[in-house]
């Protein structure tokens, strides 16, 4: 397996990035410490709901470290148009190279992205051709482990019997409260704006249409079709098997190849 890494120079997208890590490594943490832990060594919950926990957790983990270090599409600086595309590249403006129709300069990253969506500080790289797969990945994989933490909070308040051999002396349990309220903050916050983006994210790939298109008048010429969402998913992920959509690490291969150069995530 072979693994294109890209990185950005960018300290406000580093920033960003630190700080989803922090929320993940938080609810990481206190959650099992507080809830899953204590309740599982107590016999109140079985050992198959901790698993399913931290499964969740390294799932989302690995979702952000391949989506933020992935190459989104990168365009080589001296790509080989066939005769027979050359109808379907252009020029750019910015950095005077040739590039596929529909790809798109991005300013903070300083090159041209095939297929770009659009560029996200929060994983501090670009969503594009090669790594949109990895973002949709994210987005799912925040939003199950965001829900897990809801749920585990609720039954800590309203639901879980008391624990007997908690030690009333660790910081843990003497600010369980106001710990338990911080991630359900955090819990509700990333769960309502993940949603909302993986929803967003879905619509624009079963209408074949990007974020930045949707903001600029290249909308009007190019054809938005409906596409069944098994073929349109297929093809951002790069595979018909259903299974290794759910799986960060592996690499892409596009279903059909448009260009001639080799790319992989």
């Amino acid at each position: 397996m072979k693994l294109r890494l890209h990185f950005v120079v960018d300290p406000l997208g580093w920033l960003c990035v630190s700080l989803i890590f922090g929320i993940w490594l938080y609810n990481s943490v206190f959650v099992p410490k507080l809830v899953l832990l204590p309740h599982y060594n107590e016999g109140h919950i079985s050992w198959a709901l901790v698993v399913c926990y931290y499964l969740a957790s390294a799932l989302c983990i690995l979702a952000l470290l391949r989506a933020s270090t992935a190459d989104p599409g990168r365009l080589p600086s001296d790509p080989h148009i066939p005769f027979s595309e050359r109808a379907e590249w252009e020029l750019c403006n910015k950095c005077n190279l040739m590039r596929p129709k529909r790809s798109h300069h991005c300013t903070r990253c300083g090159h041209c992205v095939r297929r770009m969506d659009h560029h996200c500080p929060w994983i501090n790289n670009c969503v594009g051709e090669d790594n949109h797969w990895l973002f949709l990945q994210l987005c799912f994989y925040t939003q199950v482990l965001s829900l897990f933490t809801l749920g585990m909070d609720f039954c800590q308040y309203y639901y879980f019997q008391p624990l007997t051999s908690l030690d009333q002396d660790a910081f843990t349990s003497q600010h369980e409260l106001a710990l338990l309220r911080v991630s359900t903050l955090m819990g509700l916050v990333m769960f309502g704006g993940m949603s909302s983006l993986f929803y967003t994210q879905m619509v624009g790939i079963i209408s074949d249409t990007t974020t930045i298109e949707k903001m600029s008048t290249v909308l009007n010429e190019t054809s938005v079709s409906k596409r069944s969402w098994q073929w349109a998913l297929s093809e951002v992920f790069g595979t018909r098997w259903k299974l290794l959509w759910l799986i960060p690490l592996r690499s892409r291969q596009p279903l059909q190849a448009s260009h001639t150069f080799d790319h992989q995530v």
